[in-house]
């Protein structure tokens, strides 16, 4: 996954407890901020989707 491109969410800010996503072409990577080199879980598009879609938003 090194050529992952990983990103976090503008809401998170300075806050060092944060995970970052990155798009792979099947799937879609997850990763803790604080640890880059540590371990990587990743979700097929449906399961990120359906995981995405039951997230609320916050205003």
């Amino acid at each position: 996954m090194s050529d992952a491109v990983w990103r976090k969410s503008r809401r998170s800010g300075s806050n060092a407890d944060c995970v970052e996503v990155a798009e792979l072409t099947r799937a879609i990577a997850v990763r803790d901020s604080k640890d880059p080199g540590g371990p990587v879980l990743a979700f097929d598009r449906a399961a990120w989707s359906a995981f995405v879609g039951c997230v609320p938003e916050r205003s």
